[in-house]
């Protein structure tokens, strides 16, 4: 007996607004909405696919009544792919990221940000490929 990674769900107040800040951060599309819940996703599972073999989870924001108050537990790390970490921490400031200090001082190679509601990610080193010569 086994279990599959399939959603990671996200308490908001503003599901349909997170949703579309995480759909321009990582080039998802929504796959399923309903009363109070967005979920969204780089590809749509079926149950024929996560039965045969562990595939990217989805994100599931859901609207609760409460605020966010402290740092998060859980979070997001994201790696741009066809740019610098810099040129990608000036486009999510620009979808209404914000740069957040938890303590992580200044050496470090990551940056981390909020998204509109408040729930920190971290933007680590670059995947892009560089040219050289």
């Amino acid at each position: 007996m086994t279990s599959r990674f399939t959603e990671l769900a996200v308490d908001c107040h503003d599901p349909e607004r997170l949703a579309a800040f995480w759909c321009a951060v990582l080039d998802f599309k929504v796959i399923d909405r309903n009363s109070g819940k967005v979920e969204i996703g780089s590809w749509e599972p079926t149950i024929e696919e996560v039965r045969a073999r562990q595939m990217p989870p989805t994100l599931l924001f859901i609207q609760v009544p409460e605020g966010k108050t402290v740092k998060n537990r859980l979070h997001l790390d994201i790696s741009p792919i066809d740019g610098s970490t810099d040129d990608e921490v000036t486009r999510l400031l620009g979808l209404g990221a914000t740069k957040r200090d938890v303590g992580q001082g200044p050496d470090r190679t990551w940056m981390v940000m909020a998204d509109p509601e408040g729930n920190e990610f971290c933007v680590l080193r670059t995947l892009a490929v560089t040219r050289h010569g």
